[in-house]
């Protein structure tokens, strides 16, 4: 069992070795003229801006395998990719790659790199196989959506480690020049000890498909995938994931004590929003007194929106990520960025390829992942909820099997809509 204890005797052992020679066939092949070969799995909106972001690392950085669960998304997105990089797009008719077993064999080319764009329930296997392959990989957030799939991508990044291997993680607020200067500044002392933290990630839905007549109940729910939890992780996973890895960030990247939340679905409750929660309200505990609080919102027309992290010290206040700045007794405002932090995630990738130094993101993409989970379970359950205790949790979203012939874990009501959990009625398992 992963104890709170055990991850913090683990963290800062990855903390100390954040990077690891890659074997010099490795590193030669990445020096070399060949350049480096990439394949993309998942090829949404998601997926495909992060190809033309790695290919905007460098010229020798081609895109030659593609996969998607769908067939008739691989040729328009590889059209897409090849009006903006029609040099680097190489990738022939029999390389495009669909269905469950898509992603094996995308693995099973000579690429170098695989960039992880799935609908996040597919993560853990997805990182899984590339990692066992033995690729270099980028994994977009959240990274796995249930404990038993932690364990599998924990172990996939300690494998990665032990081959040299980068692992990349789509949390991209850290790789945005001017959070990280406010996050240094903060971790030197800049606004005194963290009091407390609040994490704002308040706005619309994610677009909602409608339920097509030819469309069975599973390829809908993959379809409309950002909507339901097994598929998503609800909006802990794909939303304020990012705000509570930014609190994370300022607080060291230890776990919490604990954490208790406040949740619901007032709003949308059509069948298109699935059986997710369109409002999140979670407490963060950790052992120096400081808490951290979570807000989520995703109801539409609501006229106040905002993504915002407010750090609150005892000699000022950091104010992030827009127009970033420190408020207080050592005030300072950062400059604005040069670069999109999509574009630098994929440079220093490959730049940290080219030198043999691959970035491993693994410590911090878990305990991320882990947070979300934790949000998602205490407003689902209206518990309050240690970390040692999520950390023992046995719901596992995997299906038994994966084909068009399988039976999604959600099932709508006889009026079309789907259950939700209900806080004091579901039970943490």
């Amino acid at each position: 069992m992963t104890t709170r204890r055990s991850f913090l005797k683990t963290s800062m052992a990855a903390g100390a070795a954040l990077t690891m020679p890659l074997t010099l066939a490795r590193s030669a092949h990445a020096g070399g003229t060949d350049g480096f070969r990439v394949g993309l799995v998942g090829c949404g909106g998601r997926g495909c801006g992060a190809a033309a972001n790695a290919m905007n690392a460098g010229d020798d950085v081609r895109l030659v395998a593609m996969a998607d669960l769908f067939e008739d998304r691989l040729v328009p997105a590889r059209d897409r990719l090849k009006k903006i990089h029609p040099n680097q797009v190489q990738v022939d008719d029999d390389h495009l790659f669909h269905g469950f077993d898509a992603y094996k064999h995308v693995m099973e080319t000579d690429v170098d790199v695989v960039l992880l764009a799935a609908a996040s329930h597919f993560h853990p296997m997805h990182l899984q196989a590339a990692i066992a392959a033995g690729k270099h990989v980028f994994c977009e957030k959240p990274h796995a959506l249930d404990i038993p799939g932690i364990k599998s991508a924990t172990q996939s990044c300690k494998e990665a480690q032990q081959k040299g291997l980068a692992v990349v993680s789509g949390l991209c607020w850290r790789y945005d020049h001017a959070v990280r200067e406010t996050i240094q500044r903060v971790r030197d002392g800049a606004i005194g000890d963290i009091i407390s933290i609040q994490e704002n990630y308040v706005g619309g839905p994610y677009n909602a498909k409608e339920r097509q007549p030819a469309w069975s109940e599973l390829e809908y729910q993959l379809q409309n995938w950002y909507h339901f939890n097994w598929l998503s992780g609800d909006q802990t996973g794909q939303q304020l994931i990012h705000s509570i890895d930014k609190g994370s960030w300022a607080l060291g990247d230890v776990p919490p004590l604990k954490a208790w939340g406040l949740g619901g679905r007032q709003v949308c409750v059509e069948p298109k929003y699935g059986d997710q929660f369109d409002h999140f309200s979670v407490v963060f505990e950790y052992a120096n007194g400081v808490r951290m609080y979570g807000y989520c919102r995703d109801i539409p027309g609501c006229k106040f929106n905002e993504t915002s992290d407010i750090i609150f010290g005892t000699k000022g206040k950091a104010f992030m990520p827009n127009r970033c700045r420190i408020e207080g007794e050592n005030p300072w405002r950062a400059s604005k960025p040069q670069e999109g932090m999509y574009n630098v995630e994929q440079k220093e990738l490959f730049q940290s390829l080219r030198q043999g130094q691959p970035i491993d993101n693994g410590n911090t993409m878990i305990l991320s992942s882990i947070l979300a989970i934790l949000a998602q379970m205490v407003s689902y359950t209206g518990e309050e909820i240690t970390w040692d205790q999520v950390m023992t949790s046995t719901l596992d979203f995997s299906l038994p099997f994966y084909s068009w012939d399988a039976e999604p874990p959600v099932q709508p009501n006889a009026d079309g809509t789907y259950p939700t959990p209900l806080p004091g009625v579901t039970k943490f398992v």
